[in-house]
């Protein structure tokens, strides 16, 4: 089976090969302020609405007056004009504000959608050289890519003073798994409680850096800060105090991902269906009210959750189960109630959080409240639970929203070009 993966890779440009990728950086980085320039002008003074056809069409004159763009790969281009697309149809979803300016300083990079073209990559997956052939150098690599195949696309990203290579790859990934069905709920004092009773205690990567972060940031805010709209620059002390608190924080982010992909691998690799709660993270982790008593309760609970790492370990079963035909199942909460249901009889019983065993009133059965939830949701999965016989267990994830992505563009582009074609043949015959 075909699949389009992602590997990243560490770049080490040279001194001189530096100064090109930031003149470029900077360069895509002007191109989408002027794509939401052009946007945001042509509604608000002339009442038009601008798409991506219209800005792509415009390259053209656009790279004949700015000498700079003209040696720039033109797919390159047309990527950076679709990342504004891709803001407003977000913004047109409801899904994310409006978009703004990009400062500079927090551009990350440029795609290259066409590798036949733009980019190639030197490489069979592990360490190489990435060619960038608008720029007109080689870059040496360094990482290893579990699965490799033919490059399609390639995203250069600068973060934190170093240069990425974001490529991805049509391969077909090889992942073996057991015959095991397993279901899994998750939680801020045990990360993870399977249904055969397995544990997974919370890392707490973020709690356990945290005092040296609050440290690092109290440091931070008394030196000079920036602030632009007073044109005060920043003193080299407060760079260098951002720094350290970004080295912490990127570190906290490396350790939680690490674990997560550990963690999904040795579940997928000992079963193949797996069955989890939907979980509304974004709901989960709002804000408390103003007039709340329990504001500080709150935001410890918001950094427990977001410390685990739930969406990312969640994100990550799923695709390493598609990689070895395996099947991910989600059970709704609200219907199926995992928490308060026995796993037993069906009988189901409200339990607050302090709660950690269940203890069935009706038929006796006891149990730890997270090994019985993930029970719960287990046999809801396989269709032997009480509350679902007669019925079927749903195993299709409900379809993501399409905010404009280049097959959608694709097709839309065929779709323009069949009736354009229908309209000259008619005029042609009449």
């Amino acid at each position: 089976m075909m699949l389009t993966r992602r590997a990243t890779f560490r770049l080490y440009p040279s001194k001189a090969q530096e100064v090109k990728l930031l003149e470029a950086r900077r360069l895509h980085a002007y191109l989408y302020n002027a794509c939401v320039e052009h946007r945001k002008t042509s509604y608000q003074k002339f009442g038009k609405s601008v798409d991506y056809f219209d800005q792509q069409s415009a390259l053209v004159p656009f790279k004949a007056n700015w000498e700079e763009y003209r040696a720039l790969n033109h797919g390159s281009l047309q990527a950076t004009v679709k990342r504004v697309d891709f803001a407003f149809q977000r913004f047109f979803k409801g899904l994310g504000g409006y978009p703004k300016f990009q400062s500079i300083r927090k551009y990350s990079g440029w795609t290259y959608p066409d590798a036949r073209q733009g980019f190639k990559v030197h490489s069979t997956g592990d360490n190489g050289y990435l060619e960038l052939r608008d720029l007109g150098f080689q870059i040496q690599m360094r990482g290893k890519a579990r699965s490799w195949g033919a490059p399609s696309t390639c995203t250069i990203v600068y973060r934190h003073g170093k240069w990425y290579a974001s490529i991805t790859v049509k391969c077909e990934p090889v992942r073996g798994t057991g015959t095991n069905a397993v279901g899994i709920d998750f939680g801020t004092l045990t990360a993870v409680a399977m249904s055969d009773g397995t544990k997974i205690e919370n890392p707490r990567f973020l709690g356990r850096t945290q005092t040296k972060i609050k440290r690092a940031s109290k440091q931070k805010r008394r030196k000079q800060a920036p602030n632009f709209k007073k044109r005060i620059k920043a003193s080299k002390r407060w760079r260098k105090a951002s720094k350290k608190v970004a080295k912490l924080q990127r570190k906290v982010a490396n350790q939680r991902q690490d674990w997560a992909h550990k963690v999904a691998a040795e579940i997928v690799s000992r079963n193949s269906l797996v069955a989890t709660e939907k979980l509304n993270i974004k709901g989960m982790t709002r804000k408390a009210k103003k007039d709340s008593k329990r504001k500080r309760q709150k935001t410890g609970l918001n950094r427990s959750i977001l410390d685990t790492g739930w969406g990312l370990l969640r994100g990550m079963v799923e695709y390493k189960l598609t990689e070895c035909d395996g099947v991910f199942v989600e059970v709704t909460t609200q219907k199926v109630k995992p928490s308060q249901t026995c796993p037993n009889c069906g009988h189901q019983e409200k339990k607050t959080l302090d709660q950690r065993e269940h203890h069935c009133s009706k038929c006796g059965y006891t149990n730890d409240r997270d090994v019985a939830a993930a029970k719960v949701m287990l046999s809801w999965a396989l269709g032997t639970s009480v509350l679902n016989r007669g019925e079927e267990s749903s195993t299709v994830n409900p379809a993501a929203k399409n905010c404009g992505g280049f097959r959608h563009l694709s097709s839309t582009k065929r779709q323009k070009l069949s009736t354009k074609r229908q309209k000259l043949s008619t005029q042609r015959s009449g």
